[in-house]
C-alpha cells in the first residue's frame, strides 16, 4: 500500500483551527475524491464508509480514498444493500430509516465530506444518536458561508437531497462545468478518454473487483486515480 505522508483529511481539517480553506483547494481535493469514487461505483462497488478519516493525502497533496474494509460489491447497478453500516455522522437518511440503499448513500457521505471541507465542522451533529438520526432524516444542516461560490453551495443542496433518487451520481457530479475542467489536472487525456467512455463502465476484468476485501476481512485498501494508469496496462 502507498504511504500517505500528509495524513488524513480529518486531521488536516482540524489543523486549520477555524481558518477556512480556499475554494480552489477544496475543489481540487473534491474532484480527486470523486474520481476515486467513480472508479469503484463504475464497478458496482459501494464504499459504505466515506469520511474525512478515510481520505488520505500524500506529500504532494494527492488524494487517496482508503479503508475498503466494509465495501460491498453489488450484483448489478440496480441492486440495493440492506446492512446498516458506516460512521454515524455520515449516514444517509435511508440507512437511518433502515431502508435499502445503493451508491447514492456514498454520495450523501461524499456531501458530508465536502461540507466538512467548507465549514471545518460536521454537517449533522447532535448530543446523542437519536437526535443525530432525526437531524439526518430531516436533512437539517447549517448553511455554508457565502464566501464560497453559488455552484459549490448548489452542489451541496443536491447531494443532501433526502430522496436518494434526486441525488446526482458521481458521474453527474464530475460532469458539472465548474468541476469537469479540473479532471485534466489529475488524469492524462488517454485515461480520461477511456475511463469516461460509457462502453467501458461495466466491462472491467474480474480481477479488479476481486481485490476488494469482504466484510470479514478488514484490511485497508487505497484507490487513487494513479490506479487507472495500471488498469489500462492490463
Amino acid at each position: 500500500m502507498d504511504y500517505c505522508e500528509g495524513g488524513d483529511l480529518f486531521r488536516k481539517i482540524n489543523s486549520q483551527e477555524g481558518v477556512l480553506f480556499q475554494e480552489e483547494q477544496i475543489l481540487d481535493w473534491f474532484v480527486q475524491i470523486c474520481l476515486a469514487l467513480k472508479h469503484v461505483h463504475d464497478r458496482k462497488i459501494l464504499h459504505r464508509d466515506i469520511k474525512s478519516q478515510n481520505i488520505f493525502l500524500t506529500r504532494d497533496g494527492t488524494v487517496q480514498l482508503g479503508d475498503f474494509g466494509i465495501a460491498r460489491v453489488l450484483n448489478s447497478t440496480v441492486e440495493f444493500a440492506r446492512t446498516c453500516i458506516g460512521t454515524p455522522y455520515y449516514l444517509s437518511p435511508e440507512i437511518c430509516e433502515n431502508k435499502p440503499y445503493n451508491n447514492k448513500s456514498d454520495i450523501w457521505a461524499l456531501g458530508c465530506v465536502l461540507y466538512e471541507m467548507c465549514t471545518l465542522k460536521h454537517a449533522f451533529e447532535a448530543g446523542n444518536m437519536k437526535n443525530l438520526v432525526l437531524k439526518i432524516i430531516c436533512g437539517s444542516y447549517p448553511p455554508v458561508s457565502t464566501h464560497y461560490s453559488q455552484d459549490l453551495r448548489a452542489l451541496l443542496r443536491q447531494v443532501f437531497k433526502r430522496n436518494p433518487r434526486e441525488r446526482p451520481s458521481v458521474n453527474a457530479i464530475l460532469a458539472k462545468p465548474f468541476l469537469s475542467w479540473r479532471i485534466k489536472k489529475f488524469l492524462p487525456p488517454q485515461v480520461i478518454a477511456q475511463e469516461f467512455r460509457h462502453s467501458f463502465l461495466h466491462k472491467q476484468p474480474k480481477g479488479v473487483v476481486a481485490q476488494v476485501p469482504s466484510g470479514r476481512h478488514r484490511c485497508s485498501r487505497l484507490i487513487t486515480y494513479r490506479l487507472l494508469h495500471h488498469l489500462f496496462r492490463l
